[in-house]
């Protein structure tokens, strides 16, 4: 007799090809693979060493968002042994915008005593819709929060849209795995559809999951937003509603992608947590429909 575990892989195979048996462990090197209907249409495997590719990436600097404690900049991301290294790192920089007497939380600092790097496709790629599939590993130490995520090219956030197809961090006094997506509510409202799941359901599961690589995957076209981790679907958002008070459905555009590595705010206090934290990028994929 078939089991239902047996019947779901088998439908998985068909809209996804082959499914390949990969060691969880280690990076993948396999050729990306096929999807019915669909093709490949960009894609960084991260197989080299040096910087990451400046053709495809560019860098956030400083500080950014969310009053985080990290500044970024581009030396703490690394191409090696199959993947995009983002290192948070324990260490002192000066701020050139410092202003000892202004308000901005980013010129009040005169120092910033945390590293890391964002990345961005911005002004490089951007899609409308399709299958977005990153393999990645995060760093389940306190103060981590790293992200896959991706805006719209048009209007200022929240009105452009953000998808988040992987964020961790500290929510109901838990680190927690999200899958969210924003847009613009009545002003000066922000919409959040979010699913929250605790680290403890995936360790319940596999002690071993912070070890791991795991495929964070988005479906997305003009009906809805598809968030699975592993094949298991997380949330599902749907383009009705995601709509701004003037009309705009900021998902109905082209986004571009974002991998980075917040340290602190969300992620939690990292006064004792050990550095560097890493947050491992095996490849990132994008399909659109032939």
């Amino acid at each position: 007799m078939i089991s239902m575990k047996g019947i779901l892989l088998s439908l998985v195979s068909l809209f996804y090809g082959t499914i390949y048996s990969q060691n969880p462990y280690e990076p993948d090197f396999s050729k990306p693979k096929k999807i019915n209907h669909y093709k490949l249409v960009w894609n960084d495997e991260f197989n080299y060493n040096g910087k990451p590719d400046s053709t495809k990436w560019i860098y956030e600097y400083g500080f950014v968002r969310n009053e985080e404690l990290q500044w970024y900049q581009p030396k703490n991301a690394t191409c090696k042994n199959g993947v995009l290294l983002i290192e948070g790192r324990r260490e002192i920089v000066q701020n050139p915008n410092y202003v000892a007497i202004s308000s901005d939380w980013k010129e009040n600092r005169e120092h910033a005593y945390y590293t890391s790097a964002s990345l961005k496709t911005e002004g490089l790629a951007s899609w409308k819709y399709g299958v977005f599939e990153i393999r990645a590993r995060i760093d389940s130490t306190l103060s981590s929060w790293p992200a896959i995520w991706t805006l719209g090219n048009n209007n200022p956030w929240p009105a452009n849209g953000e998808i988040d197809i992987m964020e961790f961090y500290i929510k109901n006094n838990e680190q927690s795995i999200l899958a969210n997506a924003a847009w613009l509510g009545k002003y000066p409202r922000i919409v959040w559809d979010s699913k929250v799941i605790p680290l403890a359901y995936f360790l319940k599961k596999d002690p071993d999951w912070v070890k791991k690589f795991h495929i964070w995957r988005m479906e997305w076209d003009q009906n809805s937003i598809k968030i699975y981790i592993d094949n298991e679907l997380i949330n599902k958002i749907s383009q009705k509603k995601a709509k701004n008070p003037d009309g705009f459905k900021p998902f109905n555009q082209e986004h571009y992608l974002l991998l980075n590595l917040a340290i602190g705010s969300n992620g939690g206090d990292p006064t004792d947590s050990k550095f560097p934290i890493s947050y491992e990028v095996d490849y990132a994929r994008i399909y659109q429909k032939e």
